[in-house]
């Protein structure tokens, strides 16, 4: 009689062949610097991770820009040699550029704004992802970027004697700057301390908590208490790489990296007015513009969203973003009852 019942060495092979069991791990690269908020929340949720796929899927960061800019992360992505990256929606938006519409300048005036905006767009944003073949496991609120300097800078006059740094390839802070009298100095990230410390530059754009990770602050005098913009951070993974996870397992990192993201949303918040207070109790000043002074400033962010088209959004999101902040405006202007 023929035995059909398959041998110990027959399962094991086949448990060790099925992709259900096989070990998986996500190479991550990060600017952010260990022992950040965003290190250790992330590091939270490759532990949970780890464990609830009893160690079949594992999440290894690199933080602190040790695998360059975003253009490395992208292209080693690209290659297979890493398999995703925490971004800016800005660095993103070479993928997508709606992945910048949170940054457009001035766009947004406070908090209340992007609480109103952010359920809605957040997943418009995460299917763009996808469609370009990335998985988002979550995006972060990083905070309003404000301008500061080394001395205190209420109006375009004022600024014309600073040297401003912009990011590498934005083109809409370069072309608002132009606008207001100023040719910026473009650097990468990684570069602005020792700009600072150099006097290559004098004046960053930056979030309160962005200022102290990456000791800007203790090159700086004021900051000028104008949203310039406000910045998300953005984790994504090559989505072939993520399918090749099996789908129980996919589902419980996107429980829980859903998780870390709705904590980093109230502790960013939360380090940012720790930050604020801290640089004003090392004497930083911080200061406005005068009205007038404000709504030119906010002219010319609109002049150069038009202008700029596609480069900066879609007409389409744009005029979403648009019509839902001020349907918001309507709504808060009303008598409450």
């Amino acid at each position: 009689m023929i035995n059909y019942r398959p041998t110990l060495l027959i399962i094991a092979l086949f448990l060790l062949m099925s992709p259900g069991v096989q070990a998986m791990t996500l190479k991550i690269a990060t600017i952010a610097p260990d022992g950040t908020t965003w290190m250790k929340e992330m590091r939270a949720g490759a532990k949970q991770i780890n464990e609830k796929t009893a160690g079949r899927v594992k999440l290894k960061f690199y933080p602190g820009g040790v695998m360059g800019n975003y253009k490395s992360v992208l292209k080693k992505i690209r290659l297979g040699q890493l398999h995703g990256g925490a971004m800016t929606g800005g660095e993103l938006s070479a993928l997508y550029p709606d992945m910048q519409i949170y940054t457009l300048p001035m766009l947004f005036s406070n908090y209340a704004e992007i609480d109103h905006v952010r359920p809605q767009i957040d997943p418009i944003l995460k299917q763009g992802l996808d469609d370009r073949g990335y998985v988002c496991l979550g995006i972060s609120e990083g905070g309003f970027a404000y301008m500061m300097s080394s001395e205190a800078i209420r109006s375009m006059t004022d600024l014309q004697s600073h040297k401003v740094w912009v990011p590498e390839d934005d083109v809409l802070s370069d072309a608002l700057f132009n606008k207001m009298g100023v040719n910026p100095i473009p650097l990468p990230l990684a570069d602005v301390y020792t700009g600072l410390q150099t006097g290559l530059i004098d004046t960053v754009g930056g979030t309160p908590m962005g200022a102290l990770a990456f000791q800007w602050h203790t090159r700086l005098g004021a900051v000028t208490e104008v949203p310039l913009g406000y910045l998300i951070g953005v984790l994504v993974v090559d989505k072939k790489r993520f399918k090749r996870i099996n789908s129980a397992d996919q589902k419980i990192v996107m429980e829980v990296m859903s998780g870390v993201f709705k904590r980093m949303d109230k502790l960013n918040r939360e380090d940012n007015l720790k930050a604020i207070a801290a640089m004003k109790n090392q004497g930083i000043e911080f200061v406005q513009p005068e009205s007038d002074e404000l709504k030119t400033w906010k002219k010319l962010a609109d002049e150069t969203i038009r202008e700029s088209g596609k480069v900066a959004a879609s007409p389409g999101m744009y005029q979403k973003v648009k019509t839902m902040l001020a349907d918001f405006k309507q709504q808060q202007a009303r008598p409450q009852p």
